[in-house]
């Protein structure tokens, strides 16, 4: 119980995206429409929806004061159309207790949210923001929105990179520990991004300068920066093998995909093999980086 407790009794103060907006106007408008802050919604008929839809929507609802229930079907673009969740084997959906031990769909919610999550008369859980806003990154901002300096919120622009690294694992998954067992050859896997990002040799000898920022702005939705922040270290490439049009990351990062529905980029930067019978989009072919 005592991760449910730290989710719903922290004490930390949030102020809320709209007091952010006030000095930050510009990014916290176009940080509204990234696919992070509508992370989580509501439906017409009163479901959770998990996911901006960039690819998929997973719904939840309350079924009684104990229980949620993850529909069995979920909506993805790709098809324009509901089929099989990921990780259910039928349409029927899966059960979760609200006060299970291991808060698994405390932590769903609160991954998907910014602020404390509460709980209502009928004990329905009810996030301080759906969709994952400025403090999330920042931390909470109260003191910082009654008395603004730097010394009273998180820039994680200061952080090292293996500090952003575990800030953005909070949610993607944190970097596996040294010595623990990680199944990098399941695909499902891929979509922990700082999971594989921690074992690319440029993550690991790049002297923490390069981070989950590096090439993502978390501020707008626009594409990775990819080719250009590759191109910093790797001006000239040696390349064994001709190359066609295609850009650093879809080698080097490929594009894996555990189910015909959905794809992930392989964050683990290395050589692939891509083509022939022995193709294999999850496994470099040089081997891993030595921390």
């Amino acid at each position: 119980m005592v991760a449910l407790a730290f989710l719903l009794l922290s004490a930390q103060d949030f102020a809320g995206s709209r007091s952010c907006a006030a000095c930050h106007s510009g990014i916290a408008r176009s940080q509204s429409a990234t696919h992070h802050a509508q992370a989580l919604g509501r439906t017409s008929d009163g479901r959770w929806a998990f996911g901006a839809g960039a690819q998929a929507v997973t719904y939840v609802a309350q079924t009684d004061e104990d229980t949620y229930v993850e529909y069995g079907l979920s909506w993805y673009r790709k098809i324009g159309e509901l089929s099989l969740t990921p990780g259910h084997a039928s349409p029927d959906g899966i059960a979760y207790r609200t006060f299970a031990p291991d808060a698994n769909i405390m932590r769903c919610f609160q991954c998907h949210s910014t602020g404390r999550l509460r709980l209502d008369a009928s004990r329905a859980i009810e996030p301080g923001q759906p969709g994952v806003r400025c403090e999330t990154c920042h931390g909470p901002g109260a003191a910082h929105a009654a008395k603004p300096s730097p010394a009273n919120i998180r820039n994680p622009a200061r952080l090292t990179a293996a500090a952003v690294n575990d800030l953005c694992g909070q949610c993607h998954r944190m970097p596996p520990a040294a010595g623990s067992a990680t199944n990098f050859e399941n695909p499902w896997n891929v979509r922990h991004q700082p999971v594989y990002f921690s074992q690319s040799a440029c993550f690991l000898k790049s002297g923490g300068r390069l981070s989950c920022l590096s090439c993502h702005d978390t501020h707008v939705d626009a594409k990775p920066l990819g080719d250009a922040k590759c191109a910093e270290c790797h001006s000239k490439p040696r390349h064994t093998t001709p190359v066609s049009n295609n850009s650093c990351v879809s080698c080097h990062m490929p594009l894996v995909n555990p189910s015909p529905l959905l794809g992930f980029t392989n964050h683990w930067i290395g050589v692939y093999r891509l083509t022939g019978p022995r193709a294999n989009p999850l496994r470099p072919l040089l081997q891993r980086a030595r921390r």
